[in-house]
């Protein structure tokens, strides 16, 4: 028997799942080891019968020991880095070994009708997959949303936290900064206890569109994508009911993951750079799966009555915060129509989710389904950025070979011996902040599964640990449907009998007026007045700021408006009403022009004045 200066693994060439395995293989341990069909090599190992070159494989190390089957195949990932983990489970978990090798033998045996379901169920592969495209549009892409994200703060941080803002950030930090110790950096992380003025705000804000463009260019890829997170998680931390979206979480976990999913290098081409890590791809797809999933079981978890008679979308363009136009034709749509598209939304958050974790056929579909439900969502309602991270999310489904047409070159990949490798550091802090991911979120998602779940002390501590960094989040969107469209109008006065209203720039107001697109941008102002008549005012305590704001004639606030009434002066007194909107039917509309019908409900908060100004007659102040 000749001994090799390195290990072979000797394989059965004219097997097509044999040959499917070892391109993956080949591609983890790159040139440590040597692969060969035994149809070439046999002569050289007369020692091993042919039967057994066509039931195992061989893995022949320098020092003449062979090792077959599962143990071969445990020692040949052995040599890639950090694949160590199958092996030691061989040879130290009690039984471990004994299952592998009644697995290999079971796959061995059926490894044609195998090769047929692989080829499929998963596309008819090449070879094994590679995820280098994938990464670059995943990371392209998500520079983009950050640059959008970024870009709409910019426009209305001022009159959101600015100094004078509706609620400012200094004035948050101000108020902690008497109390907080030595750790509050980790229990409020934000570069703003270093500056919250306005422009450190705004600046922040347009460093993040630049480094999102940047992002968008993969250019210096990974401090680039650090920065952003850093500054989103700063911004997210002051803002207050502004900035507690569910798409502002999944934004900063996505980011926080797109970190690991970068080369670890400061510059990167397409000739050295390594390959994307599989466990982060995997975390990702592991929040895709979180973000869809949850959204239908917090649904029928909530035991709300219009989803569980399907009766949901009845309300739903109606009532949901921003419409559009076309959200208004689409509630005009027969009621048999809105239960059997709401079944088929059941059905996309319930079931699709799970093609996540099944074969690249099936994860296809699963993208193709998840994207076309997002942009149906994205012409009937504005969610800003979030319906374009999700559909990028499923990017991550998908695989080199997805983007690649079968007549053109395939993409080119460095070869594995000229790879340059990620550094071991990196590696092992993956694997540490998978641990806290995926517990944290496991410990989010089994809650909303079951809400008693008992949690054992040390994982609730590791969750407390990590919520400030918003690394892994709860999810669920929708879970009670709103029934009724409230909006709230808010009026100055400068004798407390003449009123006049301000005009908001999106939000449902004069009922002529008909709803529009306006994402990716979101409005956030806009977005919390829904929230706030639903709750209550004594709820939203920054809407009696934003009223006294507009008393004093605040022009970051006043900028936050569509339309000022009092450009002169501002008004002496202001108050909300509450009304009820409604969506007009086809032949109101052709009649009126108009897109709503509103019904006044009565007044939402009390008359407010400043301090200084006195009340024109007894009955105001009641």
């Amino acid at each position: 028997m000749m001994t090799p200066e390195k290990p072979w693994l000797i394989f059965d060439g004219d097997c097509r799942f044999c040959r499917q395995a070892v391109a993956g293989w080949s591609r983890r341990v790159g040139d440590a080891v040597a692969f060969h069909p035994w149809q070439e090599v046999a002569v050289r190992f007369p020692e091993i019968p042919p039967e057994d070159h066509r039931s195992f494989v061989h893995l022949v190390l320098p020092d003449g020991r062979i090792f077959t089957g599962a143990e071969a195949v445990f020692r040949l990932l052995a040599f890639a880095p950090g694949g160590g983990a199958g092996l030691w489970c061989y040879r130290k978990v009690p039984g471990f070994a004994a299952v592998s090798r009644w697995g290999y033998s079971t796959v061995a045996r059926n490894r044609d009708a195998l090769s047929r379901l692989s080829g499929w169920f998963g596309g008819a592969p090449t070879g094994a997959p590679t995820y280098f495209i994938v990464r670059r549009i995943f990371l392209s892409g998500l520079g983009i949303v950050y640059a959008l994200a970024f870009f709409s703060l910019w426009a209305q941080i001022k009159g959101l936290i600015g100094v004078d803002g509706i609620v400012s950030a200094a004035g948050f930090l101000d108020s902690i900064r008497p109390h907080a110790d030595s750790w509050i950096v980790l229990k409020l992380p934000t570069l703003f206890w270093l500056n919250a003025s306005d422009p450190a705000l705004e600046g922040l804000c347009l460093a993040g569109v630049v480094l999102g463009v940047l992002g968008a260019f993969r250019m210096m890829a990974w401090p680039v994508f650090a920065l952003l997170w850093v500054f989103y998680l700063s911004i997210v931390q002051v803002g207050g009911d502004f900035l507690r979206f569910q798409w502002d979480v999944l934004l900063l976990e996505a980011g926080f993951l797109a970190i690991f999913f970068c080369p670890f290098r400061v510059f990167c081409n397409r000739n050295n750079e390594p390959p994307p890590s599989v466990l982060v791809l995997f975390l990702l797809r592991w929040l895709l799966f979180r973000l869809m999933f949850l959204s239908g079981v917090v649904k029928l978890a909530s035991g709300d009555p219009a989803w569980w008679n399907l009766d949901a979308l009845l309300y739903h363009y109606e009532t949901q915060p921003l419409p559009s136009w076309i959200g208004w034709y689409a509630h005009q749509l027969p009621a048999g129509f809105q239960k059997f598209s709401a079944l088929m939304m059941f059905g996309i958050e319930l079931v699709v989710p799970f093609f996540i974790f099944l074969p690249r056929r099936f994860r296809q579909f699963a993208f193709w389904v998840f994207s076309g439900f997002q942009l149906l969502i994205i012409l009937t309602g504005n969610y800003c950025y979030f319906n374009w991270l999700s559909i990028l999310l499923g990017v991550t489904l998908l695989d080199d070979a997805f983007f690649i047409r079968k007549k053109q070159p395939q993409a080119p990949v460095p070869a594995p011996g000229l790879r340059l490798r990620e550094p071991r550091f990196k590696l092992w802090l993956v694997r540490g902040l998978a641990v806290v991911i995926v517990l944290t979120s496991g410990v989010y998602f089994f809650r909303t599964l079951y809400r008693e779940a008992p949690i054992p002390a040390f994982i609730n501590q590791v969750v407390r640990w990590q919520a400030p960094f918003h690394m892994a989040n709860p999810y669920g969107l929708f879970a009670v449907m709103t029934t009724e469209r409230f909006e709230i109008v808010v009026e100055g006065s400068n004798d407390g009998k003449t009123w006049q209203a301000y005009e908001f720039k999106w939000k449902p107001g004069d009922v002529d007026r008909a709803p529009a697109f306006v994402a990716p941008h979101q409005p956030r102002l806009d977005w919390q007045m829904w929230f706030a008549a639903l709750a209550g005012y004594k709820s939203s305590p920054w809407l009696v700021q934003l009223m006294i704001r507009l008393l004093r004639g605040q022009p970051e606030v006043v900028a936050l408006l569509e339309t000022n009434p009092f450009q002169a002066s501002p008004p002496l007194y202001m108050r909300a009403m509450l009304y009820k909107y409604r969506f007009t039917r086809p032949e109101e509309r052709e009649s009126s022009g108009a897109w709503w019908k509103r019904e006044l409900k009565g007044r939402f908060t009390p008359y407010i004045k400043l301090r200084e100004t006195a009340w024109p007659d007894e009955g105001l102040q009641t």
